[in-house]
């Protein structure tokens, strides 16, 4: 995230309550990241930490919602008030052998600042969690991580995901086009 919280307030119509945000330029499991989301008075920006909370007997916070059929995840889906928007400049693969792995960027080549689809879940006596939804990668994402990427999300899918029943949110869950994308094997600035 090398945007700032004003530029995410303008680009997604949002007040920010989170204050400050530095610039991020790698965000990784159990950090905090902006995330932005309903509620009455319109959006907000708030700063939550990246991981959900578990089910069951599982210990590390999931990072990735992969079954959007599971009850679990659909606790979360199918409540308007429980999805986010986690709003980013650029993210990245890791790519090559155990050991030697280097890490490959993508962004949105007309969206300098877009979103990934995501859900939060407070956590009590603790900071508010997210994850954010993946999906079947595209060609250019698939070249370098062939199981998954990001659900993304421009600034005009805003109002569906936050807002609307679930049967209508769900058909922004997609593989992102490879032409409206590009990868640079090295950070994006």
């Amino acid at each position: 995230m090398r945007s700032n919280a004003d530029e995410i307030a303008r680009v997604f119509d949002a007040r920010n309550v989170a204050g400050n945000i530095p610039d991020l330029p790698e965000i990784y499991p159990d950090q905090n990241a902006p995330v932005i989301r309903s509620v009455d008075e319109g959006r907000v920006i708030e700063t939550f930490t990246w991981g959900f909370p578990p089910p069951g007997q599982v210990k590390r916070p999931v990072t990735n919602v992969r079954n959007l059929e599971s009850p679990f995840w659909l606790s979360a889906l199918k409540r308007p008030e429980r999805r986010c928007l986690v709003p980013v400049t650029a993210f990245c693969e890791w790519t090559g052998p155990k050991g030697a792995k280097t890490k490959v960027w993508f962004d949105l080549i007309d969206d300098p600042l877009f979103a990934f689809a995501g859900i939060w879940r407070p956590v009590e006596g603790k900071a508010t969690r997210f994850a954010f939804l993946t999906c079947a990668p595209n060609d250019i994402v698939g070249a370098v991580h062939p199981k998954a990427m990001p659900v993304i999300l421009t600034p005009s899918d805003a109002e569906i995901w936050l807002r609307e029943d679930w049967r209508v949110a769900l058909n922004l869950v997609s593989t992102y086009p490879s032409r409206k994308m590009r990868s640079n094997d090295r950070k994006l600035l």
